[in-house]
């Protein structure tokens, strides 16, 4: 007699600290045992030339113009004119207008001079009900609009395919849940193609796929406000990862020779840090939360076509023990693993925030997504506050993060297509904290990719402007202009984060400013230059085969030259 899935895997499958399923071990192993000293170490230098510094938007967030022109009703449209769904229940029906504003939009882009912007296109605008046949060819002549004058002023489109505003009309038919939207979704992508793909070379999937399966039909928090923790999240990811293959697929066979374009899939991590490294089992939940959230989806694409073991052995173990006869993650055939591994020509990520987990053994009963990780979430001790609650800023976890998927995926190239911070309302153009933000977090990335050999190829700061944020409405803002929402015209300010975040584009990262430059040479036996300051301490790299690099002290009156192998010797310390 035969023996179950389940049981094999439960047989078969032991993680052990030393044995974990990805090679995450090794950047905890590096970086954790770091000071608090040692993690806020400044680091000044440059990206490569042809950085690719950009903003981001989705349509629902920032469009309006919700049923102009012939646009259908999107699942954000029929979520929000519920009361009380949305703080204030506010809505995007008129959002900043950019429907209307494309003008207003391209001179803020043009202002900041980013080389790259990223927005998503409403499929209900395009399809109203999510059918080609219904065709809408004013909302196809707004995107060409768009597409023109950013090719015009040499600003790269970064298109995302579809940002969580479904066709009303698709979630009447189970939406995600249904496997017919795999052969729906690979047909507006399609369309998409053929009409955009011309001057569209870089296109995304989907936004965060995770926040769809697990937010929107998990927790019910989203749209479809749907809770079914227990198997509908994994279903969802099933159908998700198979349409995202077979969009993928159709560009590379029908439009790749002839647009050269890239295509992806925009995912989403917050970095973990165990509650002990030394410890193997916290060491694994740290891994286990990491491949739950961002493996989820990057290990089919980016690895084996498969779901990670820790995710297979979890899911499997608890469904055995919950008395079901198999998995509630489905799996894929052996034809299915090869057609979705490989399928993203860069790996895009979303990363905003820092936790720290352990290790515990949750409860079987209600099943859940959830509590299929065997983990507890809490907040890094040195995080700090923002707007939205969930969202503590710890500048360090970036580049930990981008290290990990360097690690895990081969060293694929790398962008950032999301990274902001929330601030309150009161907050209008004096954002200094947002100004830190983007001094420490883009640091963290520029260590990742000079010191650490990440290949981060560019950086989308979110958001271009303040825009409906989900859930909170209008109560919080993440862009880079201010957005008056209790003006008819939504005038944009800029805030002093956006000239700020010029002077970064401008530099191409934090080169050295000469007045931080040593005032006298170097021996060629590098020795240690002390010079006394009265300000701050700084560590420069001083040898000329080395990178650059400069890192502050809280110490003050003396500066140090290091050479990169004492600061490496610093860093292990």
């Amino acid at each position: 007699m035969g023996t179950s899935p389940i049981s094999e895997l439960h047989c078969c499958r032991v993680l052990i600290g030393d044995h974990l399923p990805s090679k995450s071990k090794v950047v905890w192993e590096k970086f954790s045992p770091q000071s608090k000293f040692q993690k806020k170490l400044y680091h000044y230098g440059t990206f490569p030339v042809g950085f690719q510094w950009g903003v981001s938007t989705s349509a629902y967030q920032i469009e309006g113009g919700w049923n102009a022109d012939g646009k259908g009703s999107s699942t954000w449209d029929t979520f929000t004119h519920k009361p009380g769904m949305i703080q204030n229940n506010d809505n995007g029906d008129v959002a900043c207008d950019s429907y209307n504003k494309i003008e207003e939009d391209l001179y803020m882009l043009r202002a900041l001079k980013v080389k790259t912007y990223r927005f998503s296109l409403s499929w209900p605008r395009i399809f109203p009900n999510g059918y080609r046949a219904s065709l809408n060819k004013k909302g196809v002549d707004y995107y060409n609009r768009l597409i023109d004058r950013l090719i015009r002023y040499n600003i790269t489109p970064m298109v995302t395919l579809h940002h969580w505003d479904l066709p009303q009309a698709l979630q009447d038919i189970n939406g995600w849940d249904n496997i017919t939207m795999i052969d729906i979704f690979n047909d507006y992508c399609d369309f998409c193609y053929e009409t955009f793909g011309d001057r569209v070379k870089f296109w995304m999937t989907f936004n965060q796929p995770h926040t769809i399966a697990w937010v929107g039909y998990g927790l019910g928090a989203f749209p479809p406000n749907i809770k079914k923790p227990a198997d509908a999240p994994y279903r969802v990811a099933h159908n998700l990862l198979k349409a995202h293959a077979s969009a993928y697929h159709t560009y590379d066979d029908k439009y790749r020779k002839t647009q050269h374009g890239l295509v992806s899939i925009s995912l989403n991590a917050d970095w973990v840090e165990p509650l002990d490294v030394n410890i193997p089992r916290e060491v694994d939940a740290a891994d286990r939360a990491l491949q739950f959230q961002l493996g989820w989806f990057a290990h089919p694409i980016f690895k084996n076509g498969d779901y990670p073991d820790a995710m297979k052995w979890q899911v499997g173990n608890k469904s055995e023990l919950q008395g079901l006869s198999e998995s509630r993650l489905p799996s894929f055939t052996e034809g299915e693993k090869a057609y979705i591994q490989g399928t993203a020509d860069v790996f895009c990520i979303n990363a905003y925030t820092t936790r720290r987990v352990h290790h515990v053994t949750s409860r079987l009963s209600p099943k859940s997504y959830e509590f299929d990780q065997d983990i507890a979430i809490k907040d890094v001790e040195d995080s700090q506050e923002t707007a939205v609650k969930e969202l503590r800023t710890a500048a360090w976890g970036l580049r930990r993060l981008l290290n990990w998927i360097k690690e895990e995926y081969g060293n694929p190239e790398i962008y950032i297509t999301e990274n902001g911070v929330s601030t309150n309302t009161a907050t209008t153009d004096d954002d200094t904290y947002r100004i830190f933000f983007l001094k420490t977090y883009i640091d963290e990335a520029l260590k990742a990719h000079n010191l650490d050999g990440v290949q981060l190829k560019g950086y989308t700061a979110w958001s271009l402007m303040d825009a409906f944020e989900w859930l909170n409405g209008y109560s919080v803002g993440f862009g880079l202009h201010h957005v008056d929402f209790k003006h008819p015209d939504r005038p944009r300010t800029p805030k002093r984060s956006a000239h700020y975040y010029y002077d970064i584009i401008r530099d191409n990262g934090f080169p050295l400013p000469e007045e931080e430059k040593p005032l006298w040479g170097m021996t060629t036996m590098e020795m240690l230059l002390v010079i006394a300051t009265t300000k701050s301490t700084r560590m420069l790299t001083c040898s000329e085969d080395s990178r650059s690099t400069t890192t502050v002290s809280p110490y003050h009156g003396q500066e140090f030259c290091l050479t990169e192998l004492q600061e490496k010797s610093m860093r292990q310390d």
